[in-house]
């Protein structure tokens, strides 16, 4: 755990009184390009792309809308890692993107930044120098392997599932320490590959509880992610299990659809919605300027 400079980074969320508040959907974990190294910035970064992620929003019944592109897609995050995933993808300039955003766009500003263990200085002055709605913080790597990419894939190299269960939960819970985050993405991403790939044979509520006691302490937003519905694993985001853990811990979520096309912006909300109503869950987080309120859920 990092000490108090980078602990003060979490924004706290004001409260909300009746009067202010409204019904609403979010989808704060949006990708304007796809991840394909061929989708250039100059082709994807316009105002008209921007605006048929708008369309799609309203169709969905989604009034908060925010883009959180990788932070690898830019040269500045090489300052931070240089796995060679990350040297294939730094093309572009972070500047530029933040510019696009705050004057072209009305969409919130925010980055899906990985955390690196180690790294944490260097990713707290990148973000830094710039002003965010909200940070999403994710983990897809575990040292060079990665959880839910075929060409690093940590299961070429690790046979144990207990292990690598193990280990992600744990990072996951060293990232939300950090203070560096508003939002932990996708918090079950190690389960990806879904029956692909093996899992542990105990309750899984083992593995997740370092992690949630971890959001508690550090106060992070708990992302709900219908992208799981599109993965091979078929399903949200984090398990129900996991869900009902930050519901005890106190816990508040944001929804996404983790979309990086137009036509996923609030794909399966309606499962979403479900879910989150099953476990109590009638609140959304809004963000702006990392500061955030508790919005009911429309």
């Amino acid at each position: 755990m990092l000490g108090e400079p980078f602990a003060t980074t979490i924004a706290r969320r004001p409260p909300t009184t009746e009067d202010d508040s409204q019904t609403m959907l979010t989808d704060y974990h949006v990708h304007l390009r796809p991840d394909a190294l061929d989708a250039t910035f100059d082709e994807y970064m316009t105002n008209e792309n921007a605006q048929r992620y708008r369309v799609a929003a309203e169709e969905a019944g989604i009034t908060e809308l925010g883009v959180s592109e990788h932070i690898y897609r830019f040269a500045e995050a090489l300052s931070i890692w240089d796995h060679p995933y990350w040297q294939k993808n730094a093309l572009d300039d972070l500047g530029r993107y933040v510019e696009f955003v705050r004057k072209e766009t009305d969409l919130r500003l925010g980055i899906e930044a990985d955390y690196v263990a180690g790294r944490e200085e260097q990713i707290a002055q990148l973000l830094g120098e710039h002003d965010w709605d909200y940070v999403v913080g994710s983990v897809h790597f575990l040292a060079q392997a990665a959880l839910d990419h075929e060409s690093y894939d940590i299961w070429r190299e690790r046979s144990s599932a207990e292990d690598i269960w193990t280990e992600y939960f744990r990072t996951l819970a060293d990232a939300a320490r950090t203070g560096l985050y508003d939002i932990m993405a996708h918090p079950d991403l190690v389960k990806y590959w879904g029956k692909e790939r093996p899992a542990p044979d105990r309750d899984l509520r083992f593995f997740y509880e370092p992690a949630v006691e971890a959001f508690a302490e550090a106060g992070v937003v708990v992302e709900v992610s219908t992208a799981g519905l599109r993965k091979p694993v078929g399903e949200i985001y984090p398990a129900p299990a996991f869900i009902d853990m930050c519901v005890d811990a106190g816990l508040s979520f944001a929804l996404s659809s983790d979309a990086h096309q137009p036509m996923y912006v609030g794909h399966g909300y309606e499962h979403a919605q479900e879910l989150l109503a099953d476990h109590g869950v009638t609140e959304l987080v809004v963000f702006e300027g990392r500061e955030r309120r508790l919005e009911p859920i429309g």
